[in-house]
């Protein structure tokens, strides 16, 4: 039987006549069965079967059910003790005040599942709905929700050059940067300074404001550090110019040729 578990121990008696009768007792739930005489002293032992129920007391130790999950209380009815509840169905029509037993019988007639939606309010409040689709609903903005997030998200890219970089070399990073900055992301663009390159430093600024002035509207500058040996720039994309779709130029119609066929 669920709940209920047994345990045999010994338990050690002194006896008040030389001769005991067995005991059977069912008080608090204990069964003294079979006495065993045993030659020590004047003591008896006698083996115990001791039956207990868990739950029901609330004291420590006793058993606990397991958590119920947020489904199975949205749709527990009996959790509701009042009478009366408002109903409204699926269509989002409020339906009134009705009994409880004649919002059960609708959602049954309706073949729907009837939710608890406000359990606390007077009196509480149960929607007529398929619960499935209402979760996959749920589910489902929630993954585009994220998805937008996502979108939103920027990602911080890193480009580091010399204070001395060539031409190409320079191309390529203002390239790439363009792309993240077109992607939404932000860029860090990094000067590096070693040992007495450190006395180039006023190169190194004019580089990146060089650079800056290169990316042009596609950015603005969100943090700068000229002091450290590595002096860097942050770049955010513009969202006003990243945003906005370029113009997809038309198509040139190719003119009519014109076929003659002689017979």
């Amino acid at each position: 039987m669920a709940g209920l578990t047994t345990s045999t121990s010994s338990l050690t008696l002194t006896p008040i006549s030389p001769k005991l009768p067995s005991l059977n007792s069912s008080l608090f739930g204990i069964r003294f069965n079979n006495p065993q005489f045993r030659s020590c002293s004047s003591l008896i032992y006698y083996s115990a079967t001791v039956t207990a129920r868990y739950g029901g007391g609330g004291g420590r130790g006793g058993f606990r059910p397991p958590p119920r999950s947020e489904e199975d209380e949205a749709l527990d009815i009996s959790s509701i003790r009042s009478d009366k509840v408002r109903l409204i169905d699926d269509k989002q029509n409020m339906l009134g005040i009705v009994s409880k037993m004649e919002a059960i019988q609708r959602a049954e007639d309706a073949s729907l599942d009837l939710v608890i939606l406000s359990p606390e309010a007077e009196p509480p409040v149960v929607k007529m709905m398929d619960y499935n689709k209402y979760k996959y609903e749920l589910q489902k903005k929630k993954k585009e929700q994220q998805k937008k997030n996502a979108a939103n998200r920027m990602d911080l890219k890193e480009l580091k050059m010399g204070y001395n970089i060539d031409s190409h070399d320079y191309s390529v990073r203002l390239k790439a940067a363009q792309k993240f900055l077109k992607d939404g992301d932000k860029v860090k663009v990094i000067v590096n300074l070693k040992g007495r390159e450190n006395e180039f430093r006023n190169n190194a600024i004019e580089l990146l404001r060089r650079f800056q002035t290169d990316v042009g509207e596609l950015a603005t500058e969100e943090n700068k550090n000229f002091r450290d040996r590595n002096v860097f720039i942050i770049l955010v994309p513009n969202k006003a110019i990243v945003q906005k779709a370029p113009e997809q130029p038309k198509k040139k119609e190719k003119p009519a040729t014109e076929v003659s066929a002689s017979v």
